[in-house]
């Protein structure tokens, strides 16, 4: 933590701060007037319910006296604050007006308390007392300059100075005093002045961390945009190059041409499958959300199942156990099957053809749960915790060199997580892996 016990802070953070804790000021003096006054109010009252003989006030007509001012000025002080607390709303800068009433506010809670006990047994001791409290009050609710804390202990050893001298006490308890009052004074500069440094560090620390999330978010989404324009550019060039494999095969072509064009094919097939993984998350970072229908999931689930055994000719057993019907939930169509395509698909990769794999579809408070279970190689535990960061270390080929482009479970997530669900997954290696969707039911 930066000192700053007897300078200023930095220019570029100066005004900055005085706005800030301008306004930190102004509310403390309002909370601390209505307190004051509340305070005044409950001893007004026990003055006028106790008898004479109890409270002994025929002894303090002064107490008296500075009672109902401290009453009056306490409200004033409280509706000026008002103000000034509503002019800093509309402009969130400070003025000179607002500090010095901060400042005479300060002033006046010193005063208040080294008067009273003064007043109430001519003590300097007791006033010192209060003397002490008064000024740790105002060290930790105010927040001031390097400048306006010894203006602050001038003006208060002033003060009590006047007072020992209007009571006329022995000169060598004065100077005792004033020793005595020295050494408060010097430590309310090191309590005000640590309480400026924590709360300023703390104030530039939040400003650093904002202005360090706004260039982080700007990075994204320059990024996010740079990496849609280069997978969308990259397009025109690999559908070129498949077009002219294709057209090479109308010819009479021999049997090694005919497998380099295979190879060609296959490795634009890859290459699209990793622009259209980049283009994915590239959208789903740039956007916030998206439109969403009521959808009944035994239904959506099973159509999708269906389209993997006809159209993608997957050899393995794919069943749907539902426990719950009709299961309703908000979700995008398009972006949902992207869901459970990925999911389905990397089950098949790291499965034997001939494993099941098993999806199960059932509620729990509000919830519905989808768990889709294959009983192939399963993930280490060591790659558990990064399988859903894009590009992690968690990628690897499938049982039949299917590659990975390192995004599809991302994707996965950023989806879900917009449609206000969350994933989850357990597994053990050789066993399997469950991967647990959770999504908010549709309310009727």
């Amino acid at each position: 933590m930066k000192q700053n016990f007897f300078r200023n802070l930095p220019e570029k953070n100066k005004i900055a701060y005085r706005n800030h804790y301008t306004g930190q000021n102004l509310l403390s003096v309002r909370i601390a007037s209505a307190i004051f006054l509340v305070l005044n109010l409950v001893i007004r009252i026990l003055y006028m319910i106790f008898p004479v003989s109890l409270t002994k006030a025929e002894n303090f007509p002064e107490f008296d006296l500075t009672n109902w001012i401290f009453i009056i000025s306490s409200f004033v002080i409280y509706l000026f604050s008002n103000l000034l607390i509503q002019q800093y709303q509309r402009t969130q800068k400070a003025t000179a007006i607002m500090s010095l009433f901060v400042f005479t506010f300060s002033i006046y809670i010193v005063f208040c308390g080294m008067y009273s006990s003064f007043i109430a047994n001519a003590n300097p001791r007791s006033a010192l007392t209060l003397y002490l409290i008064a000024l740790t009050i105002v060290s930790v609710l105010f927040v001031f300059e390097y400048y306006e804390t010894i203006l602050l202990i001038i003006a208060a050893e002033f003060l009590f100075t006047s007072l020992l001298i209007t009571y006329h006490i022995d000169p060598t308890e004065v100077i005792y005093h004033q020793l005595v009052s020295i050494m408060v004074l010097g430590g309310f500069y090191l309590i005000s002045r640590y309480f400026f440094n924590y709360k300023s560090n703390y104030y530039m620390q939040v400003i650093e961390i904002r202005e360090k999330n706004l260039e982080i978010e700007r990075g994204s989404e320059f990024k996010s945009q740079l990496l849609g324009t280069v997978a969308h550019d990259l397009r025109n060039p690999i559908a070129a190059v498949e077009t002219l494999a294709m057209m090479m095969e109308m010819d009479e072509i021999d049997e090694d041409t005919q497998d380099t064009l295979n190879l060609m094919k296959a490795s634009c097939v890859k290459a699209r499958t990793i622009i259209d993984d980049l283009l994915e998350s590239a959208r789903n970072e740039n956007t916030s959300g998206f439109e969403t229908h009521k959808t009944e999931l035994n239904k959506f689930l099973q159509h999708n199942i269906d389209v993997w055994k006809i159209q993608k000719a997957a050899k393995n057993n794919i069943e749907l156990f539902s426990y719950v019907n009709p299961a309703n939930v908000n979700i995008n169509e398009e972006k949902f099957t992207r869901v459970i395509d990925n999911l389905i698909g990397n089950a098949l990769k790291f499965s034997k053809e001939s494993s099941k794999i098993e999806i199960f579809l059932t509620r729990d408070s509000g919830k519905i749960i989808i768990d889709l279970r294959d009983h192939g190689m399963g993930i280490s535990k060591d790659m558990l915790p990064f399988i859903f960061n894009p590009f992690s270390k968690a990628g690897r080929p499938g049982l039949r060199g299917e590659q990975s482009t390192g995004l599809g479970l991302s994707i996965v997530k950023q989806i879900i997580e917009k449609h206000k669900g969350t994933i989850d997954v357990e597994s053990e290696e050789s066993l399997g892996s469950t991967f647990r969707i959770i999504l908010p039911e549709a309310r009727d």
